[in-house]
């Protein structure tokens, strides 16, 4: 039991301190007074107890617990104010007249739009692309090294985007990254009229803006959720930028039948100018800064924070960050995880011609069933990992147990594709790979704040740099493997394989605990 020191009343009356109680469901507040009068007159304040306690913080230079107090807290898991109930989960936030959205939600909100807007604007080329090549009579080669200029910019930027966020924070980043993309996306038809060379450099410098929203969105995040509720908040981020496939999907041929092929690009650079007025006058980059946000939830924040404290602490150098295992084991599982995501995104169509001879007209409805599972099972994630720990177990048991559901289960449907004979079992099991790799959302994509919260940007940049590398081999190898062998399912059983292997190192080197 840790007791906190009184700020010195004005009035005469002595108020005894009040007490915080550390018990397996978090902190309970009790308080008690001298005498009736005193009791009468702290009743009837209209603040709730979370806004007093801060107050008393900020008015005698904060309140320092104890370390074993801190140690406590933290074996106790996340931490709730009983006594006003404080503790309402995301949606719904207490007031002093009744009850509102609380801020954090807003914030996710906003941060699930812009990620659904990011992966909307790269589809929109994907499906635009078709009657851009009639136009100007592209072969198939040429499409390739289209579709795949964007990764050459996005491979760059998430190293220099997670750099920036660490430096500058996550509002002003993500907000640049959407108006650079939106005018990119503009541009695009632009080029295209043009030349190839101003497609391509156009194409390429879209990546390198979208490549800042993912290191911006993990900054976002950590700042303006307690430890408890940081995996829902990224499956909820993430079902947004699923979901984006599903919208450029349906409104792009919609629009560029109404309109035409610039149609899509001018609607969708709107809508990202139109957030990104919205964010800019709305969103603060840190709780702290907010105006509107109830102390009770300020505080709920702060104190489900395990080490906030440390975070301005010097980033560590390159060669010490790259010596750590866990490091290897988040770099790895990136790695890993783009590889088979993008086999199953670039080459599935052509996988259900060749082995099943479906017409690729037939199966376009796969197109958009597995974006709309993985929101699904993103959100499912990081609820279910959310839900972990706050039954007890340690974030590292966690991250391991999302990270390998992440892994194993989409290695298991991917072998189970040597045993199918018709398309629509495939379709399934493709379809669950898919929507169990969404459960890294709550493993490595997580851990990144875990071990390094000060540099997370930064290992968030080197990892997904690795990444989209190794989503380039694969996309690209995966064209000439099949060529090699004549066979799909040799290829997804060597990508299965590595997903067995990454899982095994992340279960034995990852950690939730900081290391740096």
């Amino acid at each position: 039991m840790a007791s906190v020191a009184p700020l010195k009343s004005r009035v005469q009356p002595a108020v005894s301190r009040p007490v915080f109680h550390s018990g397996p469901v978090g902190f309970a507040v009790s308080r008690s007074f001298s005498n009736s009068q005193a009791h009468k007159k702290w009743r009837n304040l209209s603040l709730t107890y979370g806004e007093r306690l801060l107050d008393f913080r900020a008015r005698s230079g904060g309140i320092r617990l104890e370390e074993s107090e801190k140690k406590q807290r933290r074996a106790c898991g996340p931490v709730r104010c009983t006594a006003e109930g404080i503790e309402r989960g995301m949606f719904v936030g207490r007031k002093e007249r009744g009850f509102a959205a609380a801020e954090r939600f807003k914030v996710v909100a906003m941060v699930a739009a812009v990620m659904c807007l990011c992966n909307a604007d790269r589809v929109v080329m994907s499906v635009a692309v078709v009657p851009l090549a009639a136009k100007y009579g592209w072969s198939s080669s040429f499409l390739g090294i289209v579709q795949s200029s964007f990764l050459w910019g996005y491979m760059f930027s998430s190293f220099i985007g997670g750099v920036l966020v660490d430096r500058y924070g996550g509002k002003k980043v993500i907000a640049w990254g959407a108006a650079l993309w939106s005018l990119a996306t503009l541009l695009t038809p632009w080029a295209a009229n043009h030349s190839t060379t101003s497609l391509l450099a156009v194409r390429a410098f879209f990546g390198l803006a979208e490549g800042v929203a993912l290191p911006a969105m993990n900054h976002l995040l950590s700042r303006w959720f307690p430890n408890h509720e940081r995996a829902t908040a990224v499956g909820l981020s993430m079902g947004g930028f699923q979901l984006g496939n599903v919208v450029g999907l349906v409104l792009t041929p919609l629009v560029m039948t109404s309109i035409g092929i610039s149609g899509p690009f001018v609607l969708f650079t709107s809508l990202g100018l139109l957030w990104l007025v919205t964010w800019i006058s709305r969103v603060t980059n840190d709780p702290q800064e907010c105006s509107s946000i109830s102390k009770s939830e300020l505080w709920l924040i702060q104190a489900g924070k395990a080490d906030s404290s440390a975070i301005k602490s010097k980033p560590p150098p390159l060669r010490l960050l790259l010596s750590k295992l866990p490091t290897w084991a988040i770099i790895l599982a990136n790695i890993t995880n783009n590889w088979g995501y993008f086999v199953l995104l670039s080459w599935m169509p052509v996988y259900f011609k060749t082995v099943f001879d479906v017409n690729l007209k037939q199966a376009a409805w796969f197109s958009a069933v597995p974006w709309a599972t993985m929101a699904i099972s993103g959100y499912i994630a990081g609820a279910a990992s959310d839900y972990l720990i706050k039954s007890g177990y340690s974030t590292t048991s966690a991250r391991k147990i999302m990270q390998s559901i992440g892994f194993i289960g989409p290695g298991v449907a991917l072998l189970c594709l040597n045993y199918v004979r018709t398309p629509t079992i495939a379709a399934v099991f493709l379809t669950a790979a898919l929507s169990l790799s969404s459960f890294s959302q709550a493993g490595f994509l997580l851990n990144m704040q875990d071990i390094a919260p000060q540099c997370a940007g930064f290992l968030h940049g080197i990892s997904n740099s690795a990444g989209t590398l190794a989503a380039i081999i694969s996309t690209i190898g995966t064209g000439f493997f099949v060529e090699w062998l004549g066979s799909f399912q040799a290829f997804l059983t060597l990508t299965a394989c590595l997903y067995f292997a990454t899982a095994i190192f992340w279960n034995l080197y990852a950690t939730g605990e900081r290391v740096f």
